[in-house]
């Protein structure tokens, strides 16, 4: 019995979409077994232990699809004709309101005055994607994660040569003329332009520029590995000389963790010929003093947004800036015994994780990360909590073949559960984020944890201090009023910012850690 293999190279489907063409596929006459696979070494694997690997299917690359047909007629043209229309089926769907397409060269016959694409698939075929569409001149924004360092230069290479943007890997935030892309948040439009080497660090300097009674022109973001050394700053510095060029925007914040130092110093002499105010915000970097009269260095993303606000036009009279609550601080002191030494930070947010991380390592030297850049503070096992530990679970080692924490919160939870159980822990933080592409209600999701974590405590004779910081505005679709409130009534403690989830969490178990 022939085994027939058919490879469709360059083409790209989701492994749900593959087992439910497989699925249909098999349910055709005559068909004694059928595999429509991407083209990976895993998935050869799963070919041989069926008994259907080809010679064929042996040359295909994980950017091919695989269609491998055993039939149980000697001439199978008219099965093989039919599986193939399902595939193209699936290629070519009906036009409505809610129009996919499989490929960008799909979506670029329909749509004429396309500029920009969003690449959202497997690290392994991102990098084939984006540069497909880049040699068809569109800006792109990858979202996908775990694209090697290599491809990712190769990609800023050739949009800086072609004048276009290239936004991530790993790039989970953009608005682009009022436009939020993926995780973004329903902020006010305005003159405030933002580039920006992190996306939930993004997120909180737009909304805390909303909050401060400013708005956003543009928010370009260039993914996590920009500004390290290999990649030397591209996307950075084009997205600077864009914002300087865009009439819409009168201030530009750029926001990064720390770059290597030779991309800080190009960044540096950069800004010194932009025509408009720069705030620079590198989060725990060193910054140059005295560069030039129109940049302002700015420790932490609150202080950025603020600054930003004021140079835009705003009476700093009228802004609430959100003072920090020292009276509370006293008060869950007082409720904390002499045991519950210990802060556990359990984040979605990377920038908010590494800006909390950064404000705690100030008091308190026995912090550590699974994100931190010293070996020092960098934590040895994901698993195993010590001392002061702040985990961000949108890292990479926790996100390969998951859903983002923002999406999907389970392993989180699970790890919530476990330090709630600590009786050496006084604190636990946890970040909600809202807006476009987040969870519908992601306070909803804690909660019946979180209920049960202070009783469990309350029994056991101690208290447990959960600071929740809920980042979003009042125009994004969860409804942040009502988010707060859930908390609230659950006895959760409400940080207003970023930065006070720093300074309130280190503040409440100061008197415990002195001589830690």
């Amino acid at each position: 019995m022939a085994i027939v293999t058919i490879i469709k190279k360059d083409t790209y489907f989701d492994s749900v979409t593959l087992m439910s063409l497989s699925t249909k596929a098999n349910k055709i006459e005559g068909v004694k077994q059928v595999a429509i696979l991407m083209g990976t070494e895993k998935n050869k694997e799963t070919l041989k232990n069926v008994g259907l690997y080809t010679k064929e299917s042996s040359n295909a690359n994980p950017g091919d699809v695989m269609i491998l047909v055993e039939s149980e007629l000697e001439e199978c043209s008219e099965i093989i004709e039919k599986v193939e229309e399902i595939l193209i089926k699936k290629e070519k769907p009906e036009l409505n309101k809610e129009t996919k397409f499989s490929s960008i060269n799909g979506a670029m016959k329909k749509f004429s005055d396309r500029s920009l694409a969003i690449i959202s698939v497997p690290g392994q075929y991102a990098f084939r994607e984006a540069k497909k569409a880049l040699n068809s001149d569109l800006n792109v924004m990858i979202f996908s994660d775990n694209v090697s360092i290599e491809e990712e230069l190769i990609l800023k290479k050739l949009a800086h040569e072609k004048g276009l943007l290239v936004m991530g890997p790993d790039c989970g935030t953009a608005i682009i003329n009022a436009k939020g892309l993926c995780f973004a948040n329903n902020v006010k439009k305005g003159n405030i332009g933002i580039v920006a080497a992190s996306g939930t660090g993004a997120q909180e300097v737009s909304v805390r520029i909303h909050d401060f009674k400013g708005g956003i022109s543009q928010l370009i973001g260039t993914g996590g590995r920009d500004l390290s050394e290999e990649i030397g700053g591209i996307m950075m510095l084009d997205g600077l000389y864009a914002l300087n060029e865009d009439e819409n925007t009168e201030v530009i914040v750029l926001l990064s963790k720390p770059p290597a130092m030779s991309v800080a110093s190009k960044i540096y002499e950069a800004v010194k010929n932009i025509k408009k105010p720069v705030v620079i915000c590198f989060i725990g970097g060193n910054y140059e003093k005295d560069l030039a009269s129109h940049v302002y260095f700015e420790k932490t993303t609150k202080e950025a947004a603020l600054k930003a606000v004021i140079l835009s036009g705003v009476d700093e009279n009228t802004i609430n800036k959100h003072s920090l609550n020292l009276p509370l601080i006293e008060e869950v002191k007082l409720k904390l015994n002499e045991e519950q030494k210990y802060i556990r930070g359990l984040f979605c947010g990377g920038t908010i994780c590494e800006e909390v991380f950064q404000l705690i390592k100030e008091k308190h030297k026995n912090v550590y990360s699974n994100i931190a850049k010293n070996e020092e503070n960098k934590l040895k096992d994901v698993n195993v909590s010590k001392d002061h530990t702040l985990i961000d679970f949108g890292d990479d080692e926790f996100t390969k073949g998951k859903p983002h924490p923002m999406i999907d919160p389970s392993l989180r939870i699970e790890r919530f559960i476990k330090e709630a159980c600590n009786k050496e822990v006084g604190v636990i933080i946890l970040d909600f984020i809202l807006g476009y592409g987040s969870h519908p209600d992601p306070v909803e999701v804690m909660l019946p944890f979180i209920r049960q974590s202070k009783i469990k405590a309350k029994e056991q004779g101690r208290h447990l201090e959960i600071l929740a910081f809920v980042l979003g505005t009042e125009n994004d679709p969860q409804n942040f009023n009502m988010q707060v409130q859930k908390l609230l009534d659950e006895g959760v403690t409400i940080a207003s910012s970023s930065v006070n989830t720093g300074l309130l969490s280190r503040g409440f178990v100061e008197k415990r850690c002195e001589n830690a």
